[in-house]
């Protein structure tokens, strides 16, 4: 599997296989990509979805990863799906997270983030950036736990068994790991980034097979 730090705006976003995951566009097919991420996730205590349409997700126009300058990707200020009133401080929390995990500064924008998540535990978008922020800090089995609390409330999300297939694997559970990749290539064939995480992670229990069968 390919290796490598979340980037910014620098090259080193080719080699995030999460980053990469997330902004494939749909197929033709009217397969749901990353770009057709939903974004009626409240950031608001009570979890409560929005009831407007689902923008655009993957970088802002400054090159960074997460919500477009005009909020409509993630949660918004304005209470429609973002946080309650009061709420602000967890929203901030979020923007300069994913701002910092656009430039590239993981561990940093995961401990905002953690406290976002904490604040609202029930939000998508805050759990799916965090967890990218864990899994770039090469806190795979953190990362792993977050995914999980998506897959848990959502199973056919397809990026976030993608991300817990990723997670698992760095952490060093193979087998598990190909369970959701496969689930995630089941979904989405279409997008290589799925299909080719689940072949590797498969050749690697095929290696470990035929070396306990030589002992």
């Amino acid at each position: 599997m390919s290796e490598g730090p979340r980037g910014g705006k620098d090259s080193r976003l080719d080699k995030d296989p999460l980053a990469q995951a997330r902004d494939e566009p749909a197929d033709q097919g009217g397969g749901r990509g990353r770009g057709d991420r939903v974004a009626g996730d409240r950031v608001a205590g009570d979890g409560a979805s929005a009831d407007r349409a689902a923008a655009p997700a993957g970088p802002a126009p400054d090159g960074t990863d997460g919500p477009a300058p005009d909020g409509t990707d993630g949660p918004a200020p304005d209470g429609t799906d973002g946080p309650a009133p009061g709420g602000t401080d967890t929203y901030a929390l979020y923007r300069r997270g994913l701002d910092l995990l656009g430039r590239g500064s993981a561990a940093a924008a995961a401990q905002l983030l953690e406290r976002a998540a904490a604040a609202e535990p029930h939000s998508r978008s805050v759990l799916e950036a965090l967890a990218r922020a864990q899994f770039d800090a090469g806190r795979y089995t953190a990362s792993a736990g977050s995914f999980r609390q998506i897959v848990a409330a959502s199973p056919s999300d397809d990026y976030a068994q993608f991300g817990l297939g990723l997670a698992l694997a760095r952490a060093g559970d193979p087998r598990s790991a190909a369970e959701h990749l496969a689930l995630a290539a089941a979904m989405r064939p279409d997008l290589r980034h799925y299909t080719d995480a689940l072949r590797d992670v498969r050749a690697t229990l095929r290696f470990r097979s035929r070396g306990d069968g030589q002992i």
